[in-house]
């Protein structure tokens, strides 16, 4: 069994196209630290981008959401005057009402991840990192922010002072994920944002101490030659003085890391990644890219 750390969008690609390349079981640990409440409904968008791509039902053109999606629910909201600068499609909020009506009949949110990605017809096993409340905060210039309000509503275009976890000193891991970190052949860092993405998931009890112990951790750097693909993770470290390339990574990884996997094109950082004390391994990290994929999963394999 191979436990992989998740975000976003990264994670799932990468756990889409690693299920096609093995047999071996799959768990992905996934952030909660994005969820949210809208209209009265619990949302949660690292585990439903993340079982959609799995589910094959994902929005390709968006980049979130469901594909062949409507949006007449937000159309009548927002003649009624409704707020409606997170959009929500027709399909999608199904999932949210779902989530929202089970939640509220006393179910966990791990019980929910496993009824949805069940129904969907995906075979990762998802759990999410806690089922206790975990929320990203950012100070800004503007106020302080959640992470919707900074990353959707903001466009994360505004300068982010600092980022704390709010709920973090009574997060609970959720059933099953430290057993799964331990009892792992392997734990994967996938390559998403090491600020907002991968930081939640240590804030949970248990998790960081978990990877410390095991000091194995092989982690995907998510920037290429000093750039982030997608999503904000560069100019947050920048922002936050941290080094912007993969050695920044590896050296806020490095108190649990073993190995640090980077792209080709910082094939001339090796040596400095290495000297943060970790192993490295240069490999194609494009995730649309097959042979790079095909790449990847030997290396961290």
């Amino acid at each position: 069994m191979i436990a992989v750390l998740c975000g976003g969008v990264g994670a799932a690609r990468l756990l889409r196209a690693w299920q096609e390349r093995t047999s071996e079981e799959l768990v992905g640990i996934v952030n909660v630290g994005d969820d949210t409440e809208m209209h009265g409904l619990n949302i949660c968008p690292d585990l439903d981008s993340i079982t959609y791509h799995l589910s094959g039902q994902h929005n390709e053109e968006l980049g979130w959401g469901l594909r062949d999606e409507s949006w007449r629910t937000m159309s009548r909201l927002e003649l009624l005057g409704g707020e409606t600068w997170f959009r929500l499609g027709d399909l999608d909020l199904a999932t949210h009402l779902y989530r929202t009506g089970r939640l509220r009949a006393g179910a966990t949110k791990s019980e929910v991840t496993r009824e949805i990605t069940a129904r969907l017809g995906v075979t990762i096993t998802l759990r999410p990192v806690s089922d206790d409340r975990l929320e990203t905060r950012f100070a800004t210039e503007i106020g302080e922010l959640s992470f919707q309000e900074y990353f959707v509503r903001h466009r994360h275009s505004v300068p982010v002072q600092r980022i704390w976890f709010d709920g973090a000193d009574r997060a609970r891991p959720a059933p099953g994920v430290l057993d799964a970190l331990r009892d792992a052949r392997r734990v994967v860092v996938a390559p998403s944002n090491p600020l907002v993405s991968i930081d939640p998931l240590l804030e949970v009890t248990g998790v960081r101490e978990v990877l410390s112990e095991r000091g194995d951790a092989i982690a995907i750097s998510p920037l290429i030659d000093g750039r982030a693909l997608k999503g904000p993770a560069d100019r947050l470290m920048r922002e936050l003085g941290l080094e912007v390339n993969a050695v920044g990574v590896a050296r806020h990884y490095a108190p649990w890391l073993g190995t640090m996997v980077i792209d080709h094109q910082d094939a001339s950082l090796r040596s400095l990644v290495g000297a943060t004390g970790c192993d490295v391994v240069v490999a194609g990290t494009l995730l649309d890219d097959p042979a790079q994929v095909d790449e990847l999963v030997a290396a961290i394999g």
